[in-house]
């Protein structure tokens, strides 16, 4: 799984599924993160709600509605 949000020509954060074991804080998910920014190649957190048994696009939905109302 990977999912990019973009805002026009910026990228906000990105979704994916490749694992990180060397990274302690990502494993109560393992292997679902977030990107975040500053420095989003590094900057990891965990993405509890993506799952490879349930679908992700209702969790997606939510938060890009919640990214769109704090823009409003």
């Amino acid at each position: 799984m990977d999912m990019k949000l973009w805002q026009n020509n910026e990228k906000l954060y990105w979704y994916d599924s490749q694992p990180h074991p060397d990274d302690p804080t990502l494993a109560n998910n393992h292997p679902h993160h977030k990107h975040i920014p500053p420095n989003m190649k590094h900057n990891r957190v965990t993405a509890l709600k993506m799952s490879f048994v349930r679908p992700n696009m209702p969790s997606l939905i939510e938060e890009i509605n919640e990214l769109i109302e704090k823009m409003t």
